[in-house]
């Protein structure tokens, strides 16, 4: 090894202060978040007191109503007549079923699509 090589080897403090103001620089950044959070939360509107929580209605709570639903038959176009647009078809309701059967599916599938199942074979 010759001088230049050993010269540019020698540890520099110039590296190490640059290390330190990044580091001051990121502990800077950090307080500021901080701050600048506290400030947010404090102009936020309170918490609801226990007062102000809801409660259960007065018949006690709410069951959950189990019904087996059918759709509205989609409008049909007479022949020979236009097709109708989307803009024409109206949200397609639901009505409540006469049946009281659950749907189910085929047996051997699970309904969905790549269920994973072997399928109606």
């Amino acid at each position: 090894m010759n001088i230049a090589s050993m010269q540019l080897a020698a540890p520099s403090g110039l590296l190490a202060l640059a290390l330190f103001v990044v580091a001051i620089a990121v502990v800077a950044m950090l307080a500021g978040s901080f701050w600048l959070g506290n400030r947010i939360k404090l102009n936020e509107p309170p918490r609801p007191r226990p007062d102000e929580q809801p409660h259960l209605p007065p018949e006690g709570p709410v069951h959950e109503v189990r019904q087996n639903r059918e759709p509205d038959e989609v409008p049909r176009t007479p022949k020979g007549g236009r097709p109708l647009t989307p803009y024409e078809l109206t949200n397609m309701r639901t009505r409540p079923s006469a049946s009281k059967d659950r749907p189910r599916w085929s047996k051997g599938t699970t309904g969905s699509f790549g269920g994973g199942g072997l399928g109606a074979h």
